[in-house]
C-alpha cells in the first residue's frame, strides 16, 4: 500500500497540486480514483468494503500523499477519521454507513465557535422528540463539510462532559452548510460552518452516549495520521532545499558547501527522522490496541512543530525565490501552519503530554 500511495502521489497528485491550491478546489476526480485504491477506507474492515488495514498503514500512506500535497492528502484520507468514530462507537447503525465511505465524503463535526480546544464546553444540543432527536447548534471549521453526504455530530444531551453524545446525521436531514472558509493553506481540503436548526436524527442515529470519550479515542488514532502529514511535508521541503542548494551557487560555490546552509539542512533532517519515528511508535501502539494518548500527542506536537520550523528554514535556503509562489516552498510554508492547529493545537498536545506523564507516574508509584 505504501508503494501504491507513492506512485499515486507522484504521478496523479503532484501534477495537479498547485492548480487545486490556486482554485481552492476539492479533488473530486482524485477522490474517486483514491476510492478505487482504498485510501479513503484504509481502516474500514473488508467486510464493509474497506482495505482492512490499520493505523500503521494509514500513517505510511499519509506520509506519501502529503509529500505531494497535504491538502489533497487530507481530502483523500479524512474519511478514515470518520470510519474510526463509526467503528469505535460499536453501533450497528453506524457500521452500516462504512461502505459509503469509499465513494462518499463524510465529515466529523466537533469544533464550535466557543469550543475548539475546549471540547467539553460545546453548546450544540440534542432534544428528544418522537422517533428520535433534533439537533440545534453551530459548528465551525468542519473539514469537507461542503462535500459531505453525512456527518458525525457531537451534541449535548445533558450537562457536563458526560452529557455529550455522538450522532450520525444525514446531510438532507436539516444540515445547513456554509460556503468554504477562506484559508491560508491546504486549500484542496475545504472547511465550512455547519448550522443545525432542528436537524432530525432517528433513534438509532445516537451512536455513542459517551461522546466525549469517543472523541478522545478517535483523536488518539487520528493524531498519528496528522503527524504523518507533517512528516511527508517536511520530507518534501528537505528534498526541494537539497536540490536547490546543490544547483544554486554563491561566492563561487554551491550553497550546499556553505555551512550556514548545510547546517540548516542537517537540522531539518534530524527533526524529520525524529518525527517519523515518533509517528510510527504512536501508530504501532494504536495498531496493537494499546494505550497511546501520550505517544500520539508527542508525535503530533513534535512533527507539526518540526514541519513549521523546517519549512521556514528550507524557504530561507531559497532566499528571495522561496518567497515566490513560482517555487514550491511558498505553498509548503502555507500548508504547514495548520498542522499545529487542527486535531488539537500544539499547546493542547503539551497539556495532554503533561497530564499523561503525571498519570503514568502516579500509577507506577502505586
Amino acid at each position: 500500500m505504501e508503494q501504491l500511495a507513492r506512485r499515486f502521489a507522484r504521478e496523479r497528485v503532484l501534477p495537479q497540486a498547485a492548480e487545486l491550491d490556486r482554485e481552492a478546489r476539492f479533488p473530486r476526480a482524485l477522490f474517486r480514483e483514491a476510492g478505487e485504491l482504498g485510501f479513503p477506507t484504509l481502516v474500514v474492515p473488508e467486510a464493509w468494503g474497506g482495505a482492512g488495514l490499520g493505523p500503521e498503514a494509514l500513517v505510511l500512506v499519509a506520509e506519501e500523499l502529503a509529500y505531494a500535497c497535504t491538502g489533497v492528502a487530507a481530502a483523500l484520507l479524512l474519511n478514515n477519521l470518520v470510519a474510526d468514530a463509526l467503528l469505535l462507537s460499536g453501533s450497528p447503525y453506524a457500521q452500516g454507513f462504512l461502505p459509503r465511505l469509499r465513494e462518499e465524503v463524510a465529515s466529523y463535526a466537533l469544533t464550535e465557535p466557543h469550543a475548539g480546544s475546549d471540547v467539553a464546553n460545546l453548546r450544540t444540543r440534542a432534544e428528544r422528540v418522537a422517533g428520535g432527536y433534533r439537533l440545534y447548534g453551530r459548528k465551525t471549521w468542519i473539514s469537507h463539510a461542503p462535500e459531505a453526504a453525512f456527518f458525525v455530530v457531537f451534541a449535548r444531551v445533558a450537562e457536563g462532559r458526560e452529557g455529550i453524545a455522538a450522532f450520525l446525521v444525514e446531510r438532507g436531514a436539516g444540515v445547513e452548510v456554509g460556503p468554504p472558509l477562506p484559508k491560508l493553506g491546504q486549500k484542496a481540503s475545504p472547511a465550512a460552518e455547519v448550522a443545525l436548526e432542528g436537524a432530525f436524527v432517528p433513534e438509532e442515529g445516537l451512536i455513542a452516549r459517551e461522546g466525549f470519550r469517543l472523541a478522545m479515542r478517535v483523536f488518539n488514532r487520528s493524531r498519528p495520521m496528522v503527524a504523518a502529514l507533517a512528516v511527508g511535508l517536511l520530507q518534501r521541503a528537505l528534498d526541494e532545499a537539497l536540490a536547490y542548494a546543490a544547483m544554486r551557487e554563491a561566492f563561487g560555490r554551491p550553497l550546499l558547501e556553505h555551512e550556514g546552509v548545510g547546517f540548516k539542512l542537517s537540522e531539518i533532517h534530524m527533526d524529520l527522522e525524529a518525527a517519523r519515528l515518533l509517528t510510527l511508535k504512536a501508530a504501532d501502539l494504536a495498531e496493537r490496541g494499546e494505550e497511546n494518548a501520550l505517544e500520539a500527542a508527542t508525535a503530533k506536537a513534535f512533527a507539526a512543530d518540526a514541519a513549521v520550523r523546517g519549512v521556514s528554514e528550507a524557504l530561507q535556503v531559497f532566499g528571495g525565490n522561496g518567497y515566490s509562489e513560482e517555487y514550491p516552498l511558498a505553498k509548503l510554508y502555507r500548508d504547514a501552519k495548520v498542522l499545529q492547529i487542527y486535531e488539537g493545537t500544539s499547546e493542547i498536545q503539551r497539556l495532554i503530554i503533561l497530564r499523561e506523564l503525571a498519570r503514568r507516574r502516579t500509577w507506577e508509584s502505586r
